[in-house]
């Protein structure tokens, strides 16, 4: 009753969150006006934290409507070039004379939606054709579009490299790089036309026995029949997807959180005061960020469940135990694909090594297609978002992509 116990509480809030939402504007201008009553501007910072600041499970929007191109600012518009019912390959088309590289972005399924990654997605567009998995809430589903698991996965991957085209090049961030590595693997064993021509592993889970995290741990520490018990809920009757089971996008979340407590009350506090302050822009930095991180989808069961099973707690890629529907996955077939591993020094949810741990497991590829680079300073999120990203990382990976392209 996970799920049912979450929404009658949310519900229980809504009013007390209605009328402080309409409250805010009636009093955002002492907001606009330090020297006013302190007490004022308290209650207003008040009604819009507590107004604005709650879990949604509504997809937020990119918002990309243009990129700077190489002196050229031009025009973006997305497209769905592909869809099933649990995902869509989305497409960044912009006017171009010239090709450029086709990348596909896997983004995680992990809780939030793929606008988690629209700052990756921004600094890619400049150099690159850009598409990205674009994960639907498991909540809107029906139960009669079947399950999703794993191997369901890695089939939406290599179904997408197939609707882009050959010679594309893959790049997948934290939780995927498990799957994205044995498409690549199925795609070369079956000697296909559509193996990407890169592949680039960024803060992702190959090998989680290296250097062990606290998300590591608690995966490790109960049987996969507690996370079934006690994590696993039944979509509420309201949904298109009722009765299907999923792993609630709240929880993960809160999870998320709980690593953290200290740092995300701290951020609450920071925006109250920057709000009361008069310091808008940086509390617009704030809400901007908590925004998309309280932008909550739900995971299929099927896919959760398995993937902590055999990724953290069997480690069934690094000792070759892993199974695309019955069918071993061979690292050792990769040959023609480039292979690009990157980690953040200060990384707490994958450690430094694990991601590095493809590159010993992919003995097929050459030497000189081979690269890894450690990011000084990067926090986990700073793989892939913000200044770490744009400044260090992405220049490399532009350049990894644009030799073997």
């Amino acid at each position: 009753m996970i799920y049912q116990a979450y929404q009658a509480y949310a519900d229980l809030l809504e009013p007390l969150r209605w009328h402080a939402q309409r409250t805010a504007p009636l009093l955002s201008w002492s907001l606009r006006d330090p020297r006013g009553a302190v007490a004022l501007r308290a209650w207003a910072a008040a009604c819009e934290v507590f107004g604005d600041l709650r879990l949604t499970d509504a997809r937020p929007e990119f918002g990309i409507q243009s990129v700077a191109s190489h002196g050229q600012e031009l025009e973006v518009q997305e497209r769905v070039e592909f869809a099933t019912p649990f995902g869509s390959l989305l497409h960044f088309v912009k006017p171009r004379s010239a090709p450029q590289p086709a990348v596909l972005l896997v983004a995680p399924m992990s809780g939030h939606f793929a606008t988690l990654l629209r700052g990756t997605v921004q600094t890619l567009l400049a150099d690159h054709d850009v598409y990205i998995t674009d994960w639907h809430n498991a909540r809107d589903v029906p139960t009669g579009e079947g399950a999703f698991g794993l191997s369901d996965y890695i089939n939406h991957l290599m179904l997408f490299l197939k609707v882009i085209g050959p010679g594309a090049h893959l790049i997948a961030v934290c939780q995927p790089t498990v799957p994205a590595l044995a498409a690549v693997a199925l795609l070369a064993e079956d000697k296909s036309d559509f193996q990407p021509r890169t592949l680039t592993l960024m803060a992702g889970p190959i090998d989680t026995r290296i250097n062990p995290t606290e998300v590591n741990r608690l995966a490790q520490d109960k049987p996969i029949e507690w996370f079934k018990k006690n994590l696993i809920g039944s979509v509420p009757l309201r949904y298109r997807g009722a009765f299907r089971r999923v792993y609630p996008g709240f929880v993960q979340i809160s999870a998320f959180m709980s690593m953290n407590p200290e740092r995300h009350a701290n951020a609450m506090a920071d925006l109250f005061n920057h709000l009361v302050e008069g310091d808008l822009e940086k509390a617009r930095t704030i809400k901007t960020f908590y925004d998309e991180y309280f932008a909550t989808a739900d995971l299929p069961a099927e896919f959760y469940l398995e993937t902590v099973a055999q990724v953290f707690q069997e480690h069934a890629l690094p000792l070759g135990r892993l199974e695309f529907h019955g069918r071993p996955i061979h690292l050792s077939a990769i040959r023609r694909t480039a292979l690009f591993t990157v980690e953040g020094e200060k990384d707490d949810i994958c450690a430094l090594g694990q991601t590095l741990a493809a590159q010993e497991l992919c003995i097929g590829v050459p030497p000189f297609m081979r690269k890894h680079h450690i990011q000084t300073g990067a926090g986990h999120y700073g793989v892939f978002n913000g200044r770490r990203w744009q400044t260090g990382i992405y220049p490399m990976l532009r350049e990894f992509i644009h030799t073997f392209n």
